[in-house]
């Protein structure tokens, strides 16, 4: 059909005319495939332009009558959706009186925004979005990206505009314990609906100063965040980063986003037993403005496939009532928040409907940075130009809610739990005109696991918890620590005995610290600790300012992920007979998304270290494959070997490799980085004074060898430089102050 539409048929050849058989070029139709066709011809598009004027005119005024214009433009069209080939029975129980139903207080409860970072929106769209959740008892979502501190506190006019849900994506851009000290809800972005096995990207011309100090970058660098494959290999890392999040802040709830899609239920079980309190199952609809074209159409699946999934596998396996299914995908009006209610979702996600509501007018142009309306750009004057108010949104939010309410009346319900999972209150709908419809067959979404009605249908626990907290040291170390973080006492210093089944030393303690002093925490050196053993998983995660932790021994994966201060320094036990410099001292996958602190380690560390480091300080003595990937700050020092692809996708920071053997310039990824040798003295001495400090807090022969014959060590160093972003943007220069690293005798 698009040959046919792009050449008309062979015409006979005649004098001046092209040959017999030849094709001749007609105009092409515009298809409207990405772009809604002004002259309403071609795809239809749901926000095409009736439909967002006529959520613009009910934002100005919020009558009902308005909303019924927006919601009979939106609910009224051709088949767009699995939800458009279902109708509600509201044959099957008599209807009450709405004033019978919940209150819209209540219904709001269950609506968030989805995560649209700061960066990808401006700081105002941003900050309306949340304000407005926050008036109304729903909850924003700050997305990946970190968010400004100043927003945590409460302002002046009673408002807040700290994001309630604080996202943990890929990137880890700006995840600090005071960000997650500060939220009510921690959300995991295992991928998005809109670009599964993608990841996210902020063009480097939306990455203002004040961005790049948020997520700890440099301006003007393109921010890459890759399918969160760095530190979640399996349904077992996924377990610990959950348990991770709820030891660094254990008021909030811990939400999982999962791609909709065919097996999604499987994983939202195993979601369920890894101790989440929330599931989000997001549609292929919505996506970030940078979306990648081929991803706005080809990648995905409908949330009404894996909503009923997840609902009938959770109930299936006994774990429905352990966990809230919360959906997202394009949801607009009552009608569709009803029907993901009966196929077993819960609460509420929505994206570009609430941007509409706060000021977006649709211009598709966010990945560009000229949003003439200011909702989806940095730039000053066109930030100027927002007029969003948070009054507007929250006018959008009330008659949805009340929407709900009048669906509920005639469905005979007083609440949306009484029709969680209902799937016998839907049925398809059969169009003999469009041929299209014939060959869908949505009984496997409407099936029902349990028609006797024995099993609940929606969670019924507050938060899904394990019995105990097994594996934690930290209550222990929080009593004793109680009294220096009230300024009662100057310092604690501790020793403890360890072994791999404690987690997290240090992680909850340094929550305590950031929800009450910020991320400025202690001073240094205020709770020092030493550990004689083999420590578990995520030793010194998220730790703040203030604490150290010294280990005799060796530790798993993950030391310093997402540290934000302190100091770890790792060592083998004095009885240890080993070569030190030659063995594998850390795990996989520490330092990730670190964005301060120190790491000296006498021995080797795994693979994929201080990958996402963006202010960390770390002195290594060998590292596994693809060091110091993604980094944006920091400095690493390796004193010793390096596996392949180091430094891929490296933007920021500087690295010194030690090379002793010459095989950095074949295993180093070029794409981002260039290898130079040291030729200032200012650096030279810097990096001396920092293989110091870690010799002496470590007590490391193999740094204390390369210190005594430093003028031939100094000529084996290749330092680490990524490319610069422009011609004038200066080079960074490497300086350290061992001042600011004290460590122990």
């Amino acid at each position: 059909r698009r040959h046919d539409n792009a050449f008309t048929a062979p015409a006979p050849a005649a004098e001046g005319t092209a040959p017999e058989g030849a094709a001749t070029a007609a105009t092409l139709h515009n298809e409207g495939y990405l772009r809604v066709n002004k002259r309403g011809e071609g795809e239809y598009h749901g926000w095409n332009p009736k439909v967002v004027s006529a959520m613009n005119r009910f934002a100005r005024d919020a009558s009902s009558e308005n909303y019924n214009g927006w919601k009979s433009v939106t609910d009224e069209h051709q088949p767009l959706a699995l939800k458009d080939l279902l109708k509600i029975r509201f044959d099957k129980r008599p209807p009450i009186s709405v004033d019978f139903v919940e209150s819209i207080e209540d219904i709001r409860k269950r609506f968030t925004t989805a995560g649209m970072s700061l960066g990808a929106l401006s700081p105002e769209a941003h900050e309306t979005l949340a304000i407005a959740m926050n008036r109304i008892g729903g909850k924003s979502n700050s997305g990946e990206g970190g968010e400004d501190p100043a927003r945590f506190s409460v302002r002046e006019n009673g408002d807040s505009a700290n994001s309630a849900i604080k996202q943990v994506a890929s990137g880890r851009f700006g995840v600090t314990a005071e960000y997650l000290a500060n939220a009510k809800e921690i959300e995991i972005k295992m991928a998005q609906g809109a670009k599964p096995g993608e990841g996210g990207q902020l063009p480097g011309h939306k990455v203002s100063p004040l961005i790049a100090r948020l997520r700890f970058s440099v301006p003007g660098v393109t921010l890459i965040s890759p399918p969160p494959h760095h530190d979640i290999y399996s349904i077992e890392d996924l377990a610990q980063l959950i348990f991770d999040l709820k030891e660094v802040n254990p008021r909030a709830k811990v939400c999982v986003k999962l791609v909709s899609c065919s097996g999604v239920g499987t994983v939202a079980a195993g979601v369920a037993k890894a101790y989440a309190d929330v599931v989000l199952i997001s549609g292929h609809d919505g996506g970030t403005g940078a979306s990648p074209i081929a991803s706005i159409k080809n990648a995905g699946s409908a949330w009404e496939i894996g909503v009923a999934e997840a609902h009938q596998v959770l109930m299936m396996n006994g774990l429905r009532n352990r966990i809230i299914v919360r959906t997202d995908g394009g949801m607009k009006t009552g009608r569709d928040i009803v029907i993901a209610a009966l196929l077993g979702a819960e609460e509420f996600n929505f994206g570009t409907a609430a941007l509409i509501a706060a000021g977006c007018a649709m211009f598709r142009v966010c990945h560009l940075n000229t949003c003439p309306v200011g909702v989806a750009t940095q730039r000053d004057d066109l930030r100027a130009k927002f007029r969003g108010k948070a009054e507007n949104v929250i006018n959008y939010f009330n008659a949805v809610a009340d929407d709900v309410r009048h669906y509920l009346a005639k469905l005979g319900a007083r609440s949306l739990n009484d029709i969680i999972g209902r799937t016998e209150l839907l049925q398809q709908i059969e169009d003999p005109e469009n041929p299209k419809t014939q060959s869908i067959d949505l009984a496997a979404l409407l099936h029902d696991p349990d028609p006797t009605n024995e099993l609940e249908r929606y969670h019924t626990r507050e938060r899904n918890e394990r019995f105990g907290n097994e594996g934690s040291l930290d209550e222990a170390i929080l009593q004793e620590a109680r009294d220096v973080i009230l300024g009662k006492s100057a310092r604690l210093v501790a020793r403890y005995k360890i072994t791999n089944v404690n987690r997290d030393i240090g992680t909850h303690l340094s929550g305590q610290i950031a929800y009450q002093r910020g991320n400025q925490g202690l001073p240094a050196g205020t709770i020092d600790l030493t550990l004689t053993g083999s420590a578990g998983q995520s030793l010194g995660a998220f730790l703040v300012n203030g604490i150290r932790l010294t280990l005799n021994g060796e530790a798993n994966d993950y030391v310093g992920k997402g540290m934000s201060g302190g100091e770890v320094f790792v060592r083998p036990r004095p009885a240890d007979q080993f070569e030190w410099h030659t063995n594998c001292i850390l795990g996989n996958t520490c330092l990730y998304g670190a964005t301060g602190g120190v790491v000296f380690a006498a021995g080797w560390a795994g693979e994929r270290f201080a990958v996402r480091n963006s202010g960390a300080t770390a002195v290594v003595e060998g590292v596994g494959d693809h060091g110091c990937e993604y980094m944006t700050g920091g400095v690493v020092v390796v004193l010793g070997r390096t596996g392949k692809n180091f430094g891929a996708g490296m933007s920021g920071g500087l690295a010194f490799v030690y090379d002793e053997r010459g095989t950095l310039p074949e295993r180093h990824n070029p794409q981002m980085i260039d290898l130079e040798r040291l030729d200032s003295g200012d650096e030279i001495e810097s990096l001396r004074r920092l293989v110091a400090a870690h010799a002496k807090a470590t007590g490391s022969p193999h740094a204390q060898r390369l210190l005594e014959d430093w003028t031939a060590t100094v000529g084996k160093f290749w330092k680490v430089v990524p490319h610069l972003p422009t011609p004038e943007t200066p080079k960074q220069v490497f300086s350290f102050d061992s001042s600011k690293v004290p460590v122990p005798v």
